[in-house]
């Protein structure tokens, strides 16, 4: 018999606290693979040993799901092995098919899910066998794991185009659909698949399976945990149910629970048994074994169920509905289909009471609530009286696996009441003594079990070693995709950093102003069109090149200072204007705003220089101001105005001091503000032929108003310069009283 390793205190003590503080229990794993899972991220934390990393844990709860990432490899896909899966669709799924008689639901259990391209791919070759019609309406396929991301994944159903590459064609056609750069699959039999967190080791098993697979889970157990499982499979199968394991397990080569069906592709069929394995999941030890009594087969048990009066309804500590009899389906509408719902998702949950909150009362306190009286309406006449029983279904520890919820119709005699609250309380009963003998029994089979470990100990280190082998192999392949994965988000990356720098480099030759860029040394990184054309030079030419010698016609080499001052922090961005020659030859002014190349951090990584011809602005300027100071010495008041809003652009000095407004009041007016007796669109229709070329001047004799409130009369002579760049019009305003004054003094 081969001595097993002493156990190592520091690791057992992370185990147990892992399993207290997060309900994680992977004592039941195999320790060299479970070590080696642990180190990984020990090694990612910085953690020296157990107790380090246990502290770790403690401070940084985030650690827990990294954990549980690392040691569940989830490593699969669809159509996995494929020789396997084919004995599965030619000879396994006809049997299953041929059994179900009298059209009863087929039922299939997926444990280790992971993100649900097993159980998908039975559902494909499922839908194949029976056509859509008939799957949607009798397949139910539940599908577990421990790892609550990897559920989430499932749940939503997307894959990468890699992801579906094993899919064959006709499948990938009829059962994905295919958006942007992922494949969905199909709605109508995803709503046939039921995801749910369990742990195979602890959990209560599903029952009346048809088809079970658990492939390449069975590896990562020790021999104890293998013993503890392989009876709750075992016990989920129907009496013709078959099992599918993965190609290296092989712990059922010599069980008495299961025959090969295809020993080569781990197929298995259940082998009938006198006793049942139990229900609630516990494993109570030391217990008198109590063989002599018959237990009822849990189809008969679920006959006996459904000819009870009381309706019955089930919800396990998921929250979902496990059970419901006849009756609670004939009176509370609960079908099929909504077993393994959420039962917060049912109208009944709160109609005709809210039932969630002593539900979940229940749960905590671990003892039965009874809600009297209650009024339940069938239709508009027609009215029930209910009295509903919630009472918590406890296992050997005192903990609560599920809560029974009976609905008592208190309707008709008190006689019958009474008769149905006894038939209630012997159905307790019975499943009590059951749940009892089940585990009595679990106890003698842990024992049977043990001593034939004793027999295959010689074969274990074989095995064993057989089994590392294909851990090692997971791990490498997990880590292959990890790769595979970074190397898409890169590539996309690429693509991405491709897109913008062509985005960039689009805007750059669509501006109107030159845009030079200079790393730290004023060597040149990018030249745009606008460079181009203004100083004759390609990009080719100047990239590379020092800028602070560069000969474009412009002194550049008086930048030379404020380009430091940038770099250096001292200003955060400067302004200068250089003249110079454009590479015809033109006098060209040019505005340089010089602004500092910065990172996240603040750190300087060179300049970027953007150049304006500003050469008819400042003729503009330069010509604006003279002509304001002819304007300002003549003594007429003139008004320079904008033809389609008639706003004032200039009005000399003798205007405004007639007015007694300023230029900066008087930018913000329009010639209507200052006429009373003529609105804004009368005047736009009196000066309509002048605008339109129709008139080579227009007098218009109206009142002007002048200063504050009062209003003068006035000749205004109008005249528009339509070859200006902008069209302008001019307005000459001479006051009538003066006139007249003048003429009479004459």
């Amino acid at each position: 018999m081969v001595e097993r390793a002493a156990p190592d205190p520091e690791f057992e003590a992370l185990l147990r606290h892992i399993q207290e503080s997060r309900g994680l229990d992977f004592r039941g794993y195999k320790r060299t693979s479970l070590r080696r899972r642990i180190s990984l991220r020990m090694e990612a934390v910085g953690a020296e040993d157990f107790a380090a990393y246990r502290t770790c844990l403690e401070a940084q709860p985030s650690e827990y799901e990294e954990l549980l990432n690392t040691v569940l490899i989830n490593v699969t896909s669809f159509f996995r092995d494929e020789d396997a899966w084919n004995v599965i669709r030619d000879e396994v799924i006809p049997e299953i098919l041929k059994n179900a008689e009298d059209d009863r639901a087929i039922r299939v259990w997926s444990v280790g899910c992971a993100s649900g391209e097993e159980p998908y791919s039975i559902a494909m070759l499922l839908a194949e066998a029976m056509g859509m019609a008939d799957f949607c309406r009798r397949v139910k396929i539940y599908a577990t794991d421990l790892d609550e991301e990897a559920l989430k994944v499932a749940r939503v159903a997307t894959y990468s185009p890699r992801e579906v590459e094993s899919v064959p064609g006709h499948l990938l056609e009829k059962y994905f659909e295919r958006t942007s750069n992922h494949y969905v699959f199909e709605r109508e039999l995803r709503k046939c698949v039921i995801f749910g967190r369990h742990n195979v080791v602890h959990d209560a098993p599903i029952s009346r399976i048809d088809l079970l697979t658990c492939r390449n889970l069975l590896i990562y157990l020790e021999a104890e945990t293998q013993s503890i499982v392989l009876p709750r499979l075992h016990y989920a199968l129907n009496p013709d149910g078959f099992l599918f394991l993965g190609k290296a397990e092989t712990q059922l080569a010599r069980s008495s629970l299961f025959r090969p069906v295809d020993m080569k592709h781990r197929i298995f069929a259940k082998v009938p048994q006198e006793w049942r394995r139990p229900l609630n999941g516990s494993f109570t030890a030391n217990r008198p074994t109590r063989l002599d009594m018959p237990l009822p087969d849990v189809h008969l048990l679920e006959a006996v169920i459904d000819e009870v009066g009381t309706a019955l309804l089930v919800i396990d500590d998921s929250g979902a509905v496990a059970l419901a009899n006849l009756p609670a389906r004939n009176l509370l509408g609960v079908g099929e289909a909504d077993l393994g719902r959420p039962f917060q998702d049912l109208p009944i949950s709160y109609r005709p009471i809210e039932l969630r909150g002593p539900i979940d009362e229940a749960f905590r306190g671990r003892r039965g609530l009874r809600l009297e009286d209650q009024e339940y309406r069938l239709n508009q006449t027609e009215v029930m009286r209910l009295t509903i029983d919630v009472r918590p279904l406890q296992r050997a520890d005192g903990s609560v696996h599920a809560i029974l919820l009976a609905f008592h119709d208190h309707t008709g005699i008190h006689g019958l009441r009474r008769e149905l609250e006894a038939a209630q309380e012997n159905l307790e009963q019975s499943i009590e003594e059951l749940q009892s003998a089940n585990e009595e029994l679990e106890t003698t089979n842990e024992e049977l079990q043990s001593t034939n470990e004793e027999l295959e100990t010689t074969n274990e280190e074989l095995q064993s070693t057989n089994e590392e082998l294909e851990t090692l192999n997971e791990e490498a392949r997990s880590s292959n995709e990890e790769m595979e994965s970074v190397n898409e988000e890169l590539r996309i990356q690429a693509e991405q950093a491709a897109g913008y720098r062509l985005h960039l480099e689009s805007v750059l030759r669509s501006m109107n102003a030159g845009i030079v860029v200079l790393d730290p040394r004023h060597f040149i990184q990018s030249w745009n069109r606008w460079s181009e054309n203004s100083w004759g030079l390609r990009a080719e030419e100047v990239l590379g090149t020092s800028f602070d010698r560069l000969d474009i016609g412009l002194p550049v080499q008086q930048l030379r200072d404020s380009m430091i001052a940038v770099q250096s922090g001292s200003e955060e961005q400067t302004e200068r204007q250089l003249e110079g020659l454009d590479r015809r030859g033109r006098r060209i002014i040019c505005r340089i705003r010089i602004t500092g190349l910065m990172d996240e951090i603040g750190a300087n990584h060179g300049l970027v220089l953007v150049f304006q011809d500003i050469t008819d602005e400042r003729n503009s300027e330069d010509y604006t101001r003279y002509l304001g100071r002819v304007l300002g010495g003549a003594a007429n008041q003139i008004y320079f105005l904008d033809p389609d809003n008639l706003r004032f652009l200039l009005v000399n000095d003798s205007a405004q001091k007639k007015l007694g407004f300023n230029a900066h009041q008087l930018s913000r007016m329009a010639l209507p503000d200052l006429l009373p007796d003529i609105s804004a669109d009368d005047l736009h229709a009196i000066l309509a032929p002048l605008l339109g070329g129709e008139l080579p001047e227009l007098p218009l004799q109206t009142a002007m108003r002048f200063g504050e409130g009062g209003s003068l009369p006035v000749d205004l002579r109008l005249q528009y310069f339509s070859e200006e760049t902008p069209p302008i019009l001019v307005a000459m305003v001479y006051d009538r009283s003066e006139r007249e004054l003048s003429a009479a003094l004459e």
